[in-house]
């Protein structure tokens, strides 16, 4: 299993976006057995409330339910626990990165270095903007979510492979 880990600064809007973009993309792909998927911020100013209301109908706007999950706040086991950390933004990402153990720290990256069309490397934080700023936030996330499952997919394989060198395993192709 694959563990990642989504991280904003609140954990209200953009990280809880990528969560639920990134489960819908897990069962289109049939990798919810293979991926585990959280979400958390660097801060505590929201912990145990729900996603933004403007970022909760954007995102049903796209289909995609937030009404369920809850800010929390990163824990410092977070960092060891998941395989990968993918902030937001380069503040969250140094963020981070202070708080890491060094032999940790390689798992900590930008989330949008894997966006495929948008070549912005942060997910702006549309908290204090107007109220197109949350559709972008779904346009960016739906866009790195498309290249994060890529690679994940190539690492399972990989591990796959690797511990099946004999067997013609293969993780299930994408039904787009």
């Amino acid at each position: 299993m694959i563990k990642v880990l989504f991280v904003c600064m609140g954990n209200i809007c953009r990280s809880p976006t990528a969560e639920g973009v990134f489960r819908a993309q897990l069962r289109k792909y049939r990798l919810e057995g293979r991926i585990e998927v959280d979400s958390a911020g660097t801060h505590g100013y929201h912990v145990g409330e729900a996603p933004d209301p403007r970022t909760q109908r954007a995102a049903a706007a796209r289909g995609y339910d937030l009404s369920g999950f809850r800010a929390r706040k990163v824990a410092p086991g977070d960092l060891e626990y998941f395989d990968l950390v993918l902030a937001m933004d380069k503040s969250n990402l140094e963020a981070l990165k202070r708080m890491s153990p060094p032999q940790f720290a390689n798992r900590i990256q930008l989330f949008m270095s894997y966006a495929k069309n948008f070549d912005d490397e942060e997910v702006p934080d549309p908290y204090y903007g107007l109220g197109h700023g949350f559709d972008l936030v779904i346009d960016m996330v739906e866009d790195a979510s498309a290249g994060l499952i890529d690679d994940l997919q190539q690492r399972l394989e990989s591990r796959a492979a690797a511990m099946f060198p004999d067997a013609s395993l293969k993780v299930p192709a994408k039904s787009r």
